[in-house]
């Protein structure tokens, strides 16, 4: 099982990174802000624009450190992958599942059931634990309707259609989030997803985590030998990591989307925590992002009892074992991907 070690968030983007015999450098134009020892790393994530030393880049390629490379809104730009663990038979095995739309859309559709299911428990655990703060009756009807939906797309056996059943179930789901919001309406407000750019705060805080969470995945499908980039329902685009994608889908409600409430419900983001651009985009400010960051570790430390291993993992591990399970079905030694469901 991998570690869970620590994450380096670079978030002043005037700065430029160095390696100093084992650490990487935080540099402030003449300064040094801090040291790092690059074997308690597990990935940095830099959020700026100067960039890093091609010696750092080297270094974190050869020690399998994922160093990646967003804007301030926290858009993904690039990313270093060194050498490729596992076997090339896995990654043939991906290309021809990836070539294959049946084959393709039997992974994808348990992605998507684990995305809906989760959406579903989503609402359930807020209409349970604020009965008298929600719509609990507009919100149980949701939950059967995206109950209907996974069971369809159980059944799917083509890509198209299997995208009209991920696209209903969003569609349900988000008509239905600005329930889920019981803390400060007034700078919370949400009126549906609006991704590039997000014009509002909770829109502002769903990308931003969105992007965190992709990061990951892509992470671990390349700690398992799997191309982050080749996808099943997410298909080949260049420079979109497609497999990172699909793999998300079954953790994004129930991991980012409760961080994201956890947020703004125990008033831990607030107003001053946001800037308006000149083109209307809503953006973390520099402490906005920090706290979210700071808050975004802690949740990953969190443990729980992986529903399909029934062991104890921290939740920033759960993209990991999704991604061994699935590097074992590639491989055939599962019957089928065991989506992430989570209650």
């Amino acid at each position: 099982m991998k570690p869970l070690l620590n994450t380096l968030y670079i978030m002043t983007p005037d700065t430029y990174l160095s390696l100093e015999n084992e650490n990487v450098c935080v540099n402030l134009e003449e300064k040094i802000l801090g040291k790092f020892p690059l074997h308690s790393l597990e990935q940095i994530v830099y959020f700026g624009y100067k960039g890093a030393s091609p010696a750092l880049l080297g270094e974190c390629a050869k020690r399998g450190i994922g160093l990646s490379f967003h804007k301030g809104s926290g858009r993904f730009m690039a990313r270093v992958v060194g050498i490729t663990a596992g076997n090339v038979l896995l990654r043939k095995a991906q290309y021809r599942i990836s070539d294959d739309e049946e084959k393709s859309c039997f992974i994808a559709k348990y992605c998507i059931i684990g995305k809906i299911c989760n959406s579903r428990s989503t609402i359930a655990r807020a209409r349970r634990d604020h009965p008298l703060s929600v719509n609990a009756d507009r919100l149980k009807s949701i939950e059967a309707e995206l109950l209907s939906i996974a069971r369809t797309a159980r059944k799917c056996s083509d890509l198209a259609t299997l995208r009209g059943c991920e696209g209903e179930a969003a569609s349900l789901y988000f008509s239905v989030f600005n329930e889920l919001i019981l803390q400060n309406k007034d700078t919370f407000s949400f009126n549906g997803r609006v991704k590039r750019p997000p014009t509002d705060p909770v829109n502002a805080l769903l990308s931003f985590a969105y992007s965190i969470l992709a990061n990951d995945c892509a992470s671990a499908l390349e700690s398992v030998g799997l191309d982050a980039y080749v996808g099943f329902l997410h298909r080949d685009r260049p420079g979109r990591y497609s497999l990172a994608l699909d793999l998300m889908e079954e953790v994004r409600s129930v991991f980012a989307d409760r961080f994201v409430l956890t947020l703004i419900n125990n008033r831990i983001i607030n107003k001053k925590s946001f800037v308006i651009q000149d083109n209307e985009a809503v953006l973390l400010t520099d402490n906005g992002r920090k706290t979210f960051l700071s808050e975004w570790q802690e949740r990953k430390r969190d443990a729980i009892t992986h529903p399909f291993l029934e062991e104890k993992i921290p939740w920033g591990l759960v993209p990991f074992v999704q991604a061994q399970l699935l590097a074992r079905f590639i491989r055939g030694d599962l019957e089928a991907y065991p989506a992430f469901l989570w209650k």
